[in-house]
């Protein structure tokens, strides 16, 4: 029992202060793919907004560092102590997801970025929506 314990432990990466968004090293391999492919320096932002089929769907989008507002939540992220990138979150949406989990699959049918939220109250089939 301890032992899965640990290996969930290793699976999951919280944000280099320990707190936020919980980040799968799937996912953390999949964005440095991803951030590296961008021509500049960005910033992975995730939030909210109104829509889906449960009221609530997950946004995901890397934005220039010139678009990090002074309330956004900044939490940094290191990949094997080698690369770093940070992820911001508008405080608003902070309130839905705080403690939600970012996962990767590259399973042919539900594959792609993923979240487990611990907020929402539901969830839709296709995992990109939910209620509170």
């Amino acid at each position: 029992m301890i032992m899965s314990i640990n290996q969930n432990a290793e699976k999951v990466k919280n944000s280099d202060d320990g707190k936020g968004i919980l980040i799968t090293n799937q996912a953390l391999s999949q964005i440095a793919i991803l951030l590296q492919s961008l021509e500049s320096k960005k910033v992975l932002r995730v939030g909210v907004r109104s829509g889906g089929c449960s009221g609530m769907s997950y946004t995901m989008d890397f934005v220039n560092l010139d678009q990090v507002n002074s309330d956004d939540k900044v939490y940094e992220y290191s990949i094997e102590g080698k690369q770093k990138f940070k992820v911001i979150c508008d405080p608003k949406s902070l309130l839905y997801i705080y403690g939600m989990q970012l996962d990767f699959s590259k399973e042919l049918i539900g594959g792609g970025f993923n979240f487990t939220n611990p907020n929402a109250s539901q969830t839709c089939g296709c995992g990109s929506s939910f209620s509170v």
